[in-house]
């Protein structure tokens, strides 16, 4: 009587290839992965500078062709008392090659630097009066400059 010998489980061989096959899958998703999360780190930073561009534009018409011109604190006037902002939203800027990294900040300066945050021309009769940029020098994943948007 012959006894069949049924193969039960994988070989060593058949693992070490399933395993190799998941490193470099893993090798090639997790740079993507990372790279998505800049991309959305940059899209909110654009989204929350068109809403400033917003609230600026109402304030405009509210105010009959003026900008705020509080010194320092004059996109902070955009939230008082909640009516063209409840807050001013931040600048978050993603950690990448063009961008040592800023975290979320909601400050206004003056100059233009690469602190973050930011810039908002409150001399008042120039002619980029009201405008607003984020407060960067460097590029973005796309290799446009942030001053461009």
């Amino acid at each position: 009587m012959k006894k069949s010998k049924t193969a039960k489980g994988f070989t060593l061989i058949e693992l070490m290839i399933v395993v190799a096959i998941i490193g470099i899958l893993a090798a090639i998703a997790i740079p993507q992965f990372a790279n998505l999360v800049s991309k959305s780190q940059e899209g909110r930073t654009k989204a929350n500078l068109g809403t400033i561009r917003s609230a600026l534009s109402i304030y405009y018409g509210d105010t009959e062709g003026w900008y705020p011109t509080a010194g320092a604190a004059s996109l902070s006037s955009l939230s008082l008392g909640g009516r063209y902002l409840q807050a001013v939203p931040n600048s978050d800027l993603p950690k990448t090659t063009n961008n040592a990294g800023h975290a979320s900040i909601a400050t206004e300066v003056n100059a233009a630097s690469d602190t973050g945050g930011w810039f908002y021309d409150n001399t008042q009769g120039g002619t980029t009066w009201g405008r607003v940029l984020v407060n960067c020098t460097h590029n973005d994943l796309r290799s446009q400059f942030w001053s461009s948007y």
